[in-house]
Parts: C-alpha cells; structure tokens; sequence
C-alpha cells in the first residue's frame, strides 16, 4: 500500500464535526477547546510527514504531499472563514498527482459524543470520459462462403435430427402421423404389384433361357441328322425327315423366342423404370410426410408451453417452418396421386398389347402353325435377328 494511502487512511482529525457539513458558527472559533486541539494535532501531524518525506524513496512526491497539503497551520488558519464545500474542493485538488489517488472524501462520525472526519482515498476514474467503442457493421458484408455452408450443414443437421426423432417415435407408437387412406392404399397395391410383376419377368427370363437352349440343341440335332442322311443310304429318308423337323422346330423356337424377348423387355422397362420412377416420388413424398409431421409435433408443443417473449418468436419460426413442410407434403401428394394415375393408364395399355402377343405366341407354337406365330411377330413390329448376320451400320440404314 502507498504511503500516502496510509497516511490519509491511518490518521484521523479530531474537532470541529462539520467539517463536511454546515458550520454552525463562526463566532469565537480560535478560542474554542476544539479549535487549539486540531491546531496541535496538525503540527504533530507535519512532523510525521516530514520524517516519512525524508525516508521514503518518493522523496519528491511526499515532499509536494507536505508542502500542498491542506493541513497545515496555513490551511488550519483559513478554515475559519471556508464553507464546507470550497474545503471539500480544495482537499481533493491538494493531493500530489504522481500518487494514483484521484478522489477524497470526508466523512463525519459520532462516538461518545466526540466527533471527528476522516479523509479517504477512492481508486482513479479519470476526469474525462472514455467512448466505448462497439462492433462494427457493415450493411453489405459479403457472406463468406464456408460460413453459408456451415450452417447449411447446421440446417441439415437439424432437420435430420426431427425427422429421426419423428420415426423412432412412430415405430415406438408415441408419435402421430399423418396419413392419407386412400393414397395408402394405392401405393401398397402398387408395391404388392411389382413384386408380383418382378416375379413374372424373372420366370419369362427363366423361359427365354430355356427355350434358347432348346433352340440350339434343335438346330444341332438337325445338322446331326443331315450329315447322316447323307452318309447312310439305307436311311437316308428317315435322317432327312427328322432333319427338317428339327431345323422347322429351332425356327419357330425363334421366332417365338423373339416375342418372349420382346414381352420381356416391355415388361422391364414396366417395372424396372415407369413403376420404379413412381415408387421414387412415392419416397419423396414420405420423406415430406415425416418432415411435415416432425415440425407439426414441434409446434404443438411449443403451443402446449408458456407464451412470453422468449417463447413468441420460437412459435412465430416453428409456425413458418410448418407451413413450409406443410406446402411441400401437400405438393408432394399431389404429384404422388397423379403419377398414380398416368401409371395405371400406361400399365393397363403396356401389359394389353404384351399379354396378347404373348398368348398368341405360345399358342401358335405349340400349335405348329407357322404361318400364325408370323403373322403375330408382324402384328406387333417385331422384326427377328437371322442368326450369324450382323446388325447393318448406319449408312447402310440410310
């Protein structure tokens, strides 16, 4: 602690009790017992200064302390005709500069019916005020590019959060959903269907397989007979017969394995992209329907809870978002219902026109009616590959 902290703090004036109030009078002042004792007091108290001033290292400073303090004889004799407020002024002003001590103050205090002040020094606030300077905005900051994706990320990672909550809360059976009967029902008939369609190409697969190896064991067959109707005389006629049967055999067998090929094909594309790309906005639409539900399950909630106003703007957002996800599940349904219904016009036309050729070509086959399985071939604009030609090039089609 300074010295001159302890020298206001340690030593108290003893007399006159308003020396931060009123003085009550003037009269008869020097003469008063009060008066001659702060007189001695002050002396005594220059001697104390002046031994501290010549021992203490901040010779120069104690020293202006004594020289400039306001409790010498000079200022003792002056304090009979000072108001209260100009000594208080003029205490504060008679401290040295190089102490850090910026604020006195006098206090009055009554015991035993002595009074007496004390001098106190407060810590440094400064004459002048300090601007506090706060952030600088500007209007047209430019977005920084890895702050937009981070709260992208944020965004996302939230969203991702409610729409988990909202699941697992479904398959538990706390949470509601919402659910459209009707639309439902459509969708699962149309997975059962696909399953079912899946199963059908899977086993027309299986039966172009088949009769592809059939084929070529009937071709190779024929060609065996063949070389024996020419090598053998006395059969000659038996291996010719059953030569041609199998070569007319292996080319009906492709011909009706060019319709199974077609069927298979139309069929593919069916499930595999016109059922698939519907089953694909179904999922969207999913995907809109637990995003609607998650933040309809947020907003009641906040519905249920208090209202002030720290609650209000998190209402006011919920309720934006909601109405967002709302409009998207709405959309979203609306696409579903009509793909729905393109989906079943296109699937009844599609599987028509495959299933008749796909009967009549079977039945023709069995049948041995040639000229029958042909014309179904060029009913439906199926044009075979002769086997060892290749496909002509473009220039050739020109």
């Amino acid at each position: 602690m300074p010295l001159s902290h302890w020298y206001l703090k340690g030593k108290r004036i003893e007399g006159e009790s308003d020396i931060t109030t009123k003085q009550s009078s003037h009269k008869n002042y020097n003469s008063s017992p009060g008066f001659n004792r702060v007189l001695a007091l002050t002396r005594k108290m220059n001697k104390v200064c002046l031994n501290v001033a010549m021992n203490s290292p901040h010779l120069m400073t104690l020293k202006q302390l004594q020289k400039r303090s306001s409790l010498t004889l000079r200022s003792v004799q002056w304090l009979k005709t000072s108001h209260e407020h100009n000594f208080n002024r003029d205490l504060k002003h008679s401290l040295p500069v190089g102490l850090g001590l910026s604020e006195t103050k006098i206090t009055s205090h009554s015991s035993d019916n002595t009074k007496e002040g004390v001098i106190e020094a407060g810590p440094f606030q400064g004459g002048r005020m300090q601007q506090k300077s706060g952030p600088v905005v500007l209007a047209d900051e430019v977005k920084n590019p890895a702050m937009e994706k981070l709260e992208l990320v944020r965004k996302w990672s939230l969203n991702t959060y409610k729409c988990t909550r909202q699941i697992i809360s479904e398959r538990l059976g706390r949470g509601s959903r919402t659910v459209d009967l009707e639309l439902e029902a459509q969708i699962e008939i149309l997975r059962d269907n696909k399953k079912k369609y899946e199963n059908i190409l899977k086993l027309a697969q299986t039966l172009s397989t088949q009769l592809y190896q059939m084929v070529h064991t009937q071709r190779q067959l024929g060609d065996a007979f063949a070389d024996l109707s020419l090598k053998s005389l006395e059969l000659h006629e038996e291996f010719g017969y059953n030569a041609d049967t199998q070569k007319l055999l292996a080319k009906n067998g492709e011909t009706l394995l060019g319709a199974i090929n077609f069927f298979i094909a139309s069929v593919n594309t069916l499930v595999n992209k016109t059922i698939e790309d519907t089953l694909l906005t179904v999922k969207q639409y999913e995907s809109a329907r637990i995003e609607y539900d998650a933040y309809r399950t947020d907003l009641e909630e906040l519905n249920l809870g208090p209202r002030d106003a720290n609650t209000l703007p998190k209402i006011e957002q919920s309720q934006q978002l909601f109405q967002m996800h709302k409009e998207k599940y709405d959309k979203m349904r609306n696409d579903v219902s009509i793909k729905l219904k393109f989906l079943e016009e296109n699937k009844v036309k599609v599987l028509h026109n495959q299933l008749v050729l796909f009967h009549n070509a079977i039945a023709a086959y069995f049948a041995g009616n040639q000229k029958q399985l042909e014309q179904t071939l060029k009913q439906f604009h199926i044009k075979l590959k002769t086997p060892g030609v290749d496909a002509p090039s473009w220039l050739e089609e020109q």
